[in-house]
Order: C-alpha cells, then sequence, then structure tokens
C-alpha cells in the first residue's frame, strides 16, 4: 500500500527513492510500475539486506530488478546531496523508537521536500491510530506546514499492532488529490501486477479513517 497510494497518485513516477525497506518489500512492489525508471533504496544497515534475501526471498526478490540501485548510507545525508531529484519517495521505517525516531520528524520531512522534484509526492509509514494518534496529528500538522496537500491512509495489517497502520503522504504539486488517484490500475493490471490488497477502490477507502480521527487533524 505504500507504493501503490504513492506511485498512482504521481503522473509520472520515473525516479523513486525507497528510504528504509532493506527487506525488499516496497522495492518489489516499485519495479512492477511500468513508468518507474529507476528505483532507489537507501537502507543503512546491510545486515537487513543480507538477512532478507537469506530469509525472506519473496519480499526480497524485488532487489532482482535491472531497475533497482541500492545505496547503503543514512538516509538524511543522502537526500542532503540528492535535492530535486526524485520523482516519489517512500519511507518504509520501523516504530519511531531509537534511531527510527528521527524520521518522525519536522526536519526530516523538510528534507524530503527537498529532494522532491517540483510535483513529488511523499508516502511514510504512519504509525497506529488507536495507539499513535498524538504522534500522527503532529505529524499531520507540521507536514501541513511544508506541504500544499497532505493526507493520511489507513490500512489493514493482521501482523501489525491492533491490525491497524498508516500512512502520511504529501505533495509538492496542490493539483493532486490522494483520494483520486491520476493512476488508476485496471482490473488486468492489478492481476498482472499480482497485486494481493491493493485496488482502486481500496485506494478511495484508504482515506475515510474514524470521527475520531478526523476530529484529531481538524
Amino acid at each position: 500500500m505504500l507504493t501503490h497510494l504513492a506511485l498512482c497518485s504521481h503522473p509520472n513516477p520515473k525516479q523513486v527513492l525507497i528510504i528504509g525497506g532493506g527487506d525488499g518489500g516496497v522495492a518489489r512492489e516499485v519495479v512492477k510500475h511500468t513508468a518507474v525508471e529507476t528505483a532507489t533504496i537507501c537502507e543503512i544497515d546491510e545486515m537487513v539486506v543480507k538477512v532478507a534475501k537469506q530469509f525472506l526471498p519473496q519480499m526480497a526478490k524485488g532487489f532482482e530488478s535491472p531497475k533497482l540501485n541500492l545505496h547503503i548510507g543514512d538516509g538524511f545525508e543522502f537526500m542532503k546531496q540528492h535535492q530535486g531529484e526524485f520523482d516519489v519517495i517512500i519511507t518504509d521505517s520501523s516504530d519511531p523508537v531509537g534511531p527510527a525516531q528521527s524520521l518522525f520528524q519536522k526536519e526530516y520531512y523538510t528534507l524530503i521536500s527537498g529532494a522532491l522534484k517540483p510535483d513529488g509526492v511523499l508516502c511514510s509509514q504512519g504509525e497506529c491510530i488507536w495507539i499513535d494518534l498524538e504522534l500522527i496529528t503532529k505529524m499531520n500538522k507540521f507536514c501541513r506546514e511544508l506541504f500544499p496537500v497532505v493526507d493520511y491512509a489507513t490500512m489493514s495489517v493482521p501482523s501489525y499492532t491492533c491490525g491497524q497502520i498508516g500512512a502520511i503522504l504529501c505533495s509538492k504539486s496542490p493539483d493532486i488529490s490522494f483520494r483520486d488517484p491520476v493512476r488508476k490500475l485496471s482490473e488486468d493490471e492489478v492481476k498482472q501486477m499480482d497485486l494481493k490488497y491493493y485496488n482502486h477502490d481500496v485506494h478511495r477507502a484508504a482515506f475515510i479513517v474514524p470521527q475520531f480521527v478526523k476530529q484529531a487533524f481538524s
């Protein structure tokens, strides 16, 4: 969902950057999109990649794509060195504890904004509404200070805490609407891409959140 929510909302996502995602799962989905020319993974821990290739081959098969570039290093430094280069940036991070805490701060989203092209889109792991609403509300607020379009999507993930996780989506272009994706995948495309969860209807429905979340964001 992190992949498809973002890529289907951008009219021509040629250059994609993935921060984190060392298991290869997001990369596997990114390279399925024919519009994507290059996908770059910036993963700080090389061991994550090695372990994923050994024990999670179905996730890690995205590393086999000729579209993929793997960079082992710090995402903050990488984006500082690659300003204005990416159509889409996806953050596939762990929870905001320890080193990953910096990926949920305004400074990080400011860096992402600089690394995106003028019509760029970002999608970041957005935590759980049932236990992290205060953090999500804070992120929503500072993202609105940085981007003209900001939205929050929710999805079911049985293996995650409370069975739910979200995504923060932001656009540098005021013309992009996440709730009405510009690229609608046909049924044939969904089957061809072997998508198990995502389709156009699920995309639109993901932005319907409970009343207490709407109130927190207002």
